[in-house]
C-alpha cells in the first residue's frame, strides 16, 4: 500500500506520497496561511492530498501531523500554537473532507517516530525525540510505537518545571523548561544581556563577545539540567534532537557532558544525536502512521 503524509506547519504544509519502502514518489509543499483560518486548512490538505492522489492508482492510507495534542477524553486539538486548531475536531473533520479514515499525531511524535523507524534511532528500541525551536516538545517511541501516556501528553519535557519561581510561561506555570531554552527564551536572553535583537543563530556567530560566555554557560546548565531529568525518569536508548536549535554544535559535545553530569547514575552513556531527517521528520512519521 501506498502512503500518503501531510505535515501540517504554522507557516507551510507539506505533503508526500510514498511506496511501501517509504521511496517518495511525489512531494509538495504549499504555504499553510492559518490566519485565513481553520476551514481555508481544511481545504489546503485537501486538495493536497486530491493532487498526491493523481500520482498512485492504488489505495492510499493517510496521516496527519499536526500542530497541538488530541484531547483524550474530548477528541478535539488542544496545546496548538496554530490557535485556530484549538478546540477543533480536526481528525473527524479531516475524514469526512476527506472521505476516508486517517490516523492523526503531533509533530513531536511523528518526529519521534520518523527518527526511530528511519533516522538516527532506527537500531534503537526506547527513543526520546526532542524539538527544539520555536516552543520545546518531545515524543517517546518504545519498540517502534508512539508511547503517549494516559492523557496523551507523554514527552511534554518542555513544561517541566526546572527553576520554581522562575519565567513565566504560556501555559500560565513559572519555570518551565521551554521558557529557558527554546529559540525566543534564548534571544530574550541574549537582549537582556546585550540590548541585541538577533537570532539563535547570529548569537552563535558571536562567540567572541563577553556576553556570549554568560549566554552560553547558562544555555547548557539550563539544557543539561531538563534532559538529565528526562534520562532519570525513562533511561532512554537514545535522544535525537530537532528543530532550528539541533543545528547548534555544542550541545553534541559541551551539551552532553552537562547532561551526564546531571543524570543520577555512576555510568552514563546515553547517544545524544542529530535527527537525519531534517524537518521532513514529521513528513515520513505522518506516513508510519
Amino acid at each position: 500500500m501506498y502512503r500518503i503524509g501531510v505535515d501540517l506547519g504554522g507557516t507551510k504544509t507539506e505533503g508526500v506520497l510514498v511506496d511501501e519502502e517509504f521511496q517518495v514518489v511525489e512531494r509538495k509543499r504549499v504555504s499553510t496561511n492559518q490566519t485565513n483560518g481553520y476551514e481555508s486548512i481544511l481545504n489546503t490538505i485537501k486538495d493536497l492530498v486530491s493532487d498526491l492522489k493523481e500520482k498512485n492508482n492504488e489505495k492510499t492510507s493517510i496521516g496527519v501531523c499536526t500542530p497541538g495534542a488530541l484531547s483524550k477524553e474530548s477528541g478535539l486539538i488542544k496545546n496548538s500554537n496554530t490557535q485556530c486548531l484549538i478546540g477543533k475536531d480536526l481528525k473527524n473533520d479531516l475524514e469526512k473532507i476527506l472521505d476516508q479514515k486517517i490516523s492523526i499525531e503531533n509533530d513531536a511524535n511523528c518526529f519521534a517516530l520518523a527518527e526511530a523507524k528511519l533516522g538516527a534511532a532506527k537500531t534503537h528500541n526506547t527513543v526520546f525525540g526532542v524539538i527544539m525551536g520555536t516552543g520545546v516538545g518531545g515524543g517517546l517511541v518504545i519498540g517502534g510505537k508512539i508511547h503517549v501516556g494516559r492523557t496523551n501528553i507523554a514527552g511534554e519535557w518542555g513544561h517541566h518545571c526546572i527553576k520554581p519561581n522562575g519565567n513565566d510561561c504560556y501555559c500560565g506555570r513559572k519555570g518551565c523548561v521551554e521558557t529557558y531554552i527554546s529559540g525566543p527564551a534564548l534571544e530574550k536572553k541574549w537582549n537582556e544581556l546585550t540590548n541585541q535583537n538577533i537570532s539563535v543563530s547570529d548569537i552563535v556567530k558571536n562567540s567572541q563577545e563577553e556576553a556570549y560566555k554568560t549566554w552560553k554557560k547558562e544555555f547548557l546548565e539550563n539544557f543539561g539540567l531538563s534532559l538529565a531529568n528526562v534520562i532519570d525518569i525513562l533511561d532512554p536508548d537514545v535522544i535525537v534532537l530537532g528543530g532550528g536549535l539541533s543545528n547548534i554544535p555544542f550541545l553534541y559535545d559541551e551539551g552532553k557532558n552537562l547532561v551526564y553530569d546531571n543524570v543520577f547514575s555512576d555510568a552514563v552513556d546515553t547517544p545524544i544525536l542529530k535527527n537525519q531527517l531534517g524537518d521532513s521528520a514529521g513528513v515520513f512519521g505522518a506516513c508510519i502512521l
